[in-house]
Order: C-alpha cells, then sequence, then structure tokens
C-alpha cells in the first residue's frame, strides 16, 4: 500500500533514516514495515521562538504493516500519479511551424511544449541570448549604456531571469507544476526545488538552465531567432495568417504571443490592429533593502546562524486604514540587491535581484500600493500628445512612464536609481545615503516627487508598521529606492475559453504580458497549457 504520511516533523540536520523512524513511530509500526520513502514537500518550522526551527515533512512511503485507519490531513492513501500528458506522433510536423514570440517562461514552456508534441515551433525573442545578454546588461549597471532591444527587461529568459528566480506556486495545478519543476532540474536546477515549499533557482544558476531549455527546443527541431522584434500581425477576416518580425514576413496561421509585461510596443502594435485589449489593476511602489542579518534574526531568532537555514525571507502586509490603500511586500529577494532596470531611454524602474547562494549582505523586497483603473483610465494628466494615441486599453502604461521618467531624471539621467533613507522619507528629506549598500549607483532624492501622491502617503503610512513585524529592524537602518512600477502588466490582451484571442483566431496571447499570470511559474505554466491545447485540438 502506497501512503501519503503528512507533518513529520525533522531536525535540520535529518538524515533518510532519520525520516523513516519518525515515520513508524508515527504509525506505531515497525521500520521494516516502510521501504521506498519519497519526500514529496518540505518546509522550515520557526514559529515557537524558544524552540530550535525545524523541517516539516510530506513524504509517501510503501507500508506493509498492519491496517492503518486514515487520518485526514495527517495519514491518508497516496493518489494515483497522474498518467504524463501524451500527443498523437506527427510525422511530418505539420506546415507552416507555430510560432512563439518571447523567451520568457511561458514562451520557453509553451515551444518545448509544442516541440515535444511534434510541431517545430519557431521562437523568436527580441533581445540577445543569455551569453550575449549578460554582457549588455552588465555594462548597462555599470556605465548606464542601455540597448532598447536587449537590456535587464529584454532578452531570453525574460525579465525574470535578473531577479531571484523564486518559484512561487499558488496554482492548484500540481501536475503542470511538477512537469515544469522537472524540466527545469533536467536542465541543471538543484533537485531541491521539487520539494522545497519555497523554492528558488537564482540569477547565476538560470544564467545557464535558460539556454539547456532552449537547446532541448532545438534537439527536437524547433528554431529560434534572436535579436528579432515582432512589428506586426497579418490578419484576415479575424484569423491570423502570418507576422511581420523585423521587416520579414512570416507565414503562420498559430501564434503564441508571450513577450511579457514590458513589450509595450507590442501593446500598441495590437491596439492599432484591432485585437481587443483591457486596461487591467496593477500596484507600483518603491523597493526597500534591509541588512540581512536583522531578516535573519527576525525571522530564526538566536538560531539565525544555523547554516541549513540560509537567508531568511518575509512577506508583509498592511489594509486599509484612515485614507491608506493598503500595502503588500513583492518579490523578496533574501541575500540580494537592487537593480535598475530600462527598456526604454529616459524610463528607468527598479527591480530585486538574488544569486543562488543568497550570501550578499542585505534583503530586499518590492513594497507595493494597488492602482485601480479609475486611477488612469481618461485621466487628464496624460501628454496632449499621447491623448490623441492612447485609449483607456493602454492608459496605464502612461501612468506607469509618468513615474519612470521622475525616476530617470531624479537618477542623475544616466539610469541611477533615486533612494532615500526610510527616516529621511519619512521626514520628507533629501539626505544622504548610507555607503554600505547593494546599489552603488544610486543617488539621494526626495521619493514623494517621483510617486503618485495616494502611492506616497500609502507608503508612509505603512511601511513602519509593516516593518515593526520583523523584530528588531532600525527604520535607520531601511533605504528606499525608487520607484518599482512593472510588477504586473497593466494591460489584457482578452482571449478565449480556449486561449485564443477573441477577435483574432490562431492568437493565442500567453504569460504575464498577457495579463493572466504573475511571476515565473504561473507563465511557465500558462504557456504549456495553452500549447497542449492548441496540440490536442489538432490531432
Amino acid at each position: 500500500m502506497r501512503l501519503r504520511v503528512n507533518q513529520i516533523s525533522m531536525r535540520l540536520n535529518y538524515s533518510d533514516s532519520d525520516v523513516i523512524k519518525a515515520i513508524a513511530e508515527e504509525l506505531h509500526c515497525k521500520t521494516n514495515d516502510i521501504s521506498n520513502p519519497e519526500i514529496l514537500r518540505r518546509s522550515i518550522d520557526a514559529r515557537k521562538k524558544n524552540q530550535s526551527p525545524r523541517y516539516i515533512l510530506s513524504v509517501e512511503i510503501d507500508y506493509s504493516g498492519r491496517p492503518l485507519s486514515e487520518t485526514p490531513g495527517k495519514i491518508e492513501k497516496a493518489p494515483r500519479p497522474e498518467p504524463p500528458l501524451t500527443f498523437p506522433l506527427l510525422s511530418p510536423a505539420p506546415t507552416p511551424p507555430p510560432i512563439v514570440v518571447g523567451a520568457g517562461p511561458a514562451g520557453l514552456m509553451a515551444a518545448l511544449t509544442l516541440a515535444e508534441a511534434g510541431y517545430k515551433p519557431l521562437l523568436i525573442e527580441r533581445g540577445a541570448e543569455t551569453s550575449d545578454r549578460g554582457q549588455q546588461v552588465a555594462a548597462f549597471w555599470k556605465n548606464g549604456i542601455l540597448d532598447p532591444e536587449s537590456n535587464v527587461l529584454y532578452g531570453e529568459g525574460g525579465a525574470g531571469l535578473f531577479s531571484d528566480g523564486k518559484l512561487t506556486a499558488r496554482s492548484k495545478d500540481r501536475a503542470r507544476i511538477r512537469r515544469f519543476f522537472e524540466t527545469l532540474v533536467a536542465s541543471g536546477a538543484k533537485p531541491d526545488i521539487l520539494i522545497d515549499a519555497m523554492p528558488h533557482i537564482g540569477t547565476d544558476d538560470l544564467s545557464r538552465i535558460i539556454p539547456s531549455i532552449r537547446n532541448r527546443i532545438w534537439e527536437l527541431g524547433g528554431a529560434c531567432a534572436f535579436n528579432s522584434r515582432l512589428e506586426g500581425l497579418h490578419i484576415e477576416n479575424g484569423l491570423l495568417r502570418g507576422v511581420t518580425v523585423s521587416g520579414k514576413e512570416i507565414r503562420t496561421d498559430a501564434c503564441f504571443l508571450a513577450t511579457g509585461h514590458s513589450a509595450r510596443s507590442v501593446y500598441s502594435m495590437l491596439h492599432e490592429s484591432g485585437v481587443p485589449l483591457e486596461a487591467k489593476p496593477f500596484a507600483v511602489g518603491v523597493r526597500i533593502e534591509i541588512p540581512q542579518h536583522r531578516i535573519d534574526s527576525a525571522q530564526y531568532g538566536k538560531w539565525a546562524h544555523l547554516p541549513q537555514l540560509g537567508a531568511a525571507s518575509f512577506r508583509l502586509t498592511r489594509r486599509e486604514e484612515n485614507g491608506a490603500r493598503n500595502c503588500y511586500s513583492f518579490c523578496m529577494c533574501p541575500g540580494g540587491e537592487v537593480i535598475s532596470c530600462a527598456s526604454s531611454e529616459g524610463l528607468l524602474t527598479s527591480n530585486g535581484m538574488s544569486l543562488s547562494a543568497r550570501a550578499k549582505p542585505f534583503g530586499n523586497a518590492a513594497f507595493l500600493v494597488p492602482v485601480e483603473t479609475s486611477d488612469f483610465v481618461g485621466q487628464a494628466s496624460q501628454p496632449a500628445h499621447e491623448q490623441t494615441r492612447m485609449s483607456a486599453p493602454l492608459s496605464g502604461i502612461e501612468f506607469q512612464k509618468k513615474m519612470e521618467r521622475a525616476a530617470y531624471e531624479a537618477g542623475g539621467a544616466d539610469y541611477g536609481l533615486p533612494a532615500a533613507r526610510l527616516i529621511d522619507f519619512l521626514e520628507q528629506n533629501k539626505g544622504d545615503l548610507p555607503a554600505e549598500r547593494s546599489c552603488a549607483r544610486a543617488i539621494p532624492a526626495l521619493l514623494q516627487d517621483i510617486l503618485p501622491e495616494f502611492v506616497a502617503e500609502t507608503l508612509h503610512s505603512a511601511i513602519p508598521k509593516m516593518l515593526k513585524e520583523l523584530d528588531g529592524t532600525p527604520f535607520e537602518e531601511a533605504l528606499l529606492y525608487a520607484s518599482e512600477t512593472r510588477s504586473s502588466a497593466p494591460v489584457r490582451i482578452l482571449r478565449n475559453s480556449d486561449g485564443q484571442s477573441i477577435g483574432v483566431r490562431g492568437l493565442y496571447p500567453c504569460g504575464e504580458g498577457a495579463g493572466y499570470a504573475g511571476g515565473i511559474v504561473s507563465s511557465a505554466l500558462d504557456g504549456m497549457k495553452l500549447a497542449e491545447g492548441f496540440a490536442l485540438s489538432r490531432k
């Protein structure tokens, strides 16, 4: 009998034999009755400050002892594993091939799924491949040299390549999550991501993993075109007939659009082509940097030094109160650094990044305030020349751009990040910056001049109260960088239940840029699901 046993408490340096012994004690059986243990999930429990943190495991085993009564939530029969998704053998591959635009998580996994189904997709990416892109980004961070076509936000791996590589998965689609994680492991990721409750990879490891996934697409007959920009769609009677890429027309009747939340020229092209779009809410704010040892101490207390625990993270929220909106932390990067990001001249945003070791002296997170469509749709603050071109579906982009222009100017007009100590932000002062910080190219600034008034007021009210939840974190040690504008897409590309655009059959908007995902995992799952549906519909 295959059983699943949950909530097994283990010391941090447990061994396999320790796990079997703990399960035997839980089941009141002999250790010989247990075989083939498989850890499904592992999380750290550090809630009791007077006790050393422990791992909490969920484990599947083969059990041959006396009959047991199930205890809901604790002991249960292991569900049968879902059979792998299979597709009819396609020989030869259909022509013209499907096209995937964008080599972020949604595009890569859509292309890989199509290739595994026997199609030979063409993957098109505006930016450079990973190795070249890394050099371009290094030049941007060091000297402010921006390549508008290949940068921190455009290129192989998507915007998530330069991040913490967090694999947060709130989806209940466990089978696809497992397939995605197994793909990452097969491409070089550490197997721990298959069981950790809060898995992450890190930018350094992602830079090796992403090319491996791309190479797998090649091996299966797919093709990749880097430094190739989507410029137009060819639509006849509501059907996709082809695309224009860097001046070249390519015939296709299926295009998976996975261009990410920063591909603003794509949104404009879609709007001008009559593809139905709508404005959607998003969030903006600042990125806060705190010494990592403060975070570790707040989360783990006197056990913070234990190497098994690694760098601690946090998730903080604050409800709406006294005219201030709700506020929440986002994309927390333990042991990481704050980075400058840009995809267009004169526009600047921030983000956070960690390497796999998470060993830098600071941790950071975005602190965001929700922005509703009523905050920007139809607002007269848009420049007159923009009002003739922009419309409701795209007006959230102008809201973001206004902040990004102000941040660029406040940062010295060379892509340095405007920053302020928390105590100076609270007192509305433009003070100096600490010598010890993760972003060397930062400029002292009055952040209230960059942020919309309701955002600044909410952060002024919420941040001190939220940081008090991190015991022992002095406000004097917190540093704020402005501004965080691209946490999610401000536009949704409307699609039907089958994943196709409601206005163009054959166009499959997917991932974060389409407005249907948020983060690496949900974007990858969205690309996989749409590609699977396409393959099964054409069998």
